[in-house]
């Protein structure tokens, strides 16, 4: 196995990583920003090295700073994450070629499935149905030609994206021409990678993804599906396993065509097949997540495996050890994001010191976060201070679970998305089931102008 790792990465994903090494007797180097010099993976990982100044192009981004620290402490592997470097096949490359194993997919998988363009081609040629759509756009006027060809609204998103970055719904000529710039600004800063595509944007739809481990001896298995509909400006906010809108004749669709894209690249490792679900329960590919997912952790619940285990494992060279018919579920998990952002005020970001912090307890409830009271959070950053799972014999019992560990959550300094949280968590289209990828935007202009009920100390309207 493995002596030492490397984490390109930082917060909870580092830590995430880290506890998965110590259990497997690996050593762990942490890298990080001098803004992120008190940050917590710092203190759990065997070795740190500060990489550069705050902005992720002069440390988390910058692939020559990130090889160094991993030659300086004799790493034998590089884990990066989610985000950042993930999807990025230049890095996967560079790592192979200085001696270091990438703990993703090599370059050619992630050109072929971590760009979302080439990933459209191969779930085509896979007989996958895709979103109408078209290649790497060259210019306003393509994007405005090909959006007229395909109807308003369409979506607008970065090639090399992922994390609900660099993506912009568009409902006519003029948002078009606004958009083009902005994305492909959005997309070189975020992914160093400026190339953008265009969308038929589904309306009304669920977002369904299927979670597909893969090792280099050729067995391949799915462990079911994700329920991520409940998002704003297409960044997640609730994550259940499994979804209480597929039924089973659903779920062996979507989980065969998962495994047949997988077999078809040769994918190694955790990998995230997303669609997008009608109403009448269509389904259309939409991407593949070649790393690790925000969200793993419901799925982990749900079916008891260590997925960023599994990763290394496999990505070491293991051989899987067990099959699809050995796998089982067990329950209903439901994840929410803990963001630094004021929901009531269009999620301005709110990079405060916390004051002070109480996290839940109990059984069936685990905490994936890096903060602590008397922490400063960085300006530069995505702003999810960690992330509240919960697991229950039933989706109904985990609501009530979920409602209950939000309640003993306190992030006191910064805005957070707690209180809009317990608002969901209460609502009954959310408890029945009953949303699509509208809901959040839905849920808030029905809101607008009523006062805020929270268990927690506001007197605001929206």
């Amino acid at each position: 196995m493995f002596k030492k790792i490397l984490i390109a990465n930082r917060g909870e994903i580092a830590i995430r990583v880290i506890r998965a090494c110590k259990e497997m007797g690996i050593k762990t180097v942490a890298v990080y920003s001098k803004a992120d010099q008190y940050s917590l993976h710092i203190k759990f990982a065997d070795e740190a090295i500060c990489i550069g100044e705050g902005p992720p192009l002069q440390s988390y981004l910058n692939i020559p700073r990130i090889i160094a620290a991993a030659e300086i402490s004799n790493a034998d592997a590089i884990h990066p994450g989610y985000g950042f470097l993930a999807e990025n096949a230049q890095f996967s490359a560079i790592c192979e070629e200085n001696g270091f194993c990438f703990i993703g997919p090599d370059s050619n998988t992630i050109n072929l499935m971590g760009d979302k363009v080439n990933a459209r081609k191969v779930a085509e040629d896979s007989g996958v149905p895709i979103v109408p759509g078209s290649n790497v756009l060259s210019s306003v006027d393509e994007l405005l030609e090909v959006s007229n060809n395909i109807g308003y609204p369409v979506m607008l998103k970065a090639s090399g994206g992922g994390g609900g970055k660099g993506m912009r719904v568009l409902h006519d000529a003029k948002e078009a021409e606004k958009g083009f710039s902005i994305i492909q600004s959005e997309a070189s800063k975020a992914f160093d990678n400026p190339e953008i595509y265009v969308e038929k944007f589904i309306n009304n739809g669920r977002h369904i993804e299927v979670q597909v481990l893969g090792d280099k001896f050729g067995n391949y298995v799915h462990l079911g599906e994700r329920e991520c509909s409940v998002q704003r400006n297409n960044q997640k906010l609730i994550e259940e396993c499994p979804s209480s809108f597929v039924d089973a004749e659903l779920r062996q669709v979507l989980t065969s065509k998962s495994l047949d894209l997988a077999k078809k690249v040769n994918y190694v490792g955790a990998g995230t097949v997303e669609f997008l679900v009608d109403e009448d329960k269509n389904f259309y590919f939409i991407e593949m997540n070649t790393r690790i997912q925000v969200e793993h952790t419901v799925t982990e619940m749900v079916y008891m495996i260590d997925l960023v285990k599994e990763q290394i494992k496999m990505h070491y060279g293991k051989e899987m050890s067990f099959n699809q018919d050995m796998i089982t579920s067990k329950g209903h998990s439901i994840e929410c994001r803990l963001n630094a952002e004021d929901p009531f005020n269009n999620f301005t970001p709110s990079p405060k010191k916390i004051d002070s912090l109480n996290f839940p307890g109990g059984i069936g409830v685990r905490i994936d976060s890096y903060i602590y009271a008397g922490y400063q959070i960085p300006p530069f950053y995505d702003s999810m201070l960690g992330k509240l799972i919960v697991h229950s014999s039933s989706r109904e019992k985990a609501i009530i679970k979920m409602q209950r560990a939000l309640q003993e959550t306190f992030i006191e300094g910064p805005k957070t998305t707690l209180p809009l949280l317990e608002m969901i968590l209460s609502n009954n289209d959310f408890i029945n089931g009953n949303f699509d990828i509208n809901f959040l935007s839905n849920f808030l202009k029905k809101m607008k102008g009523e006062k805020i009920e929270s268990s927690r100390e506001f007197d605001v309207y929206i």
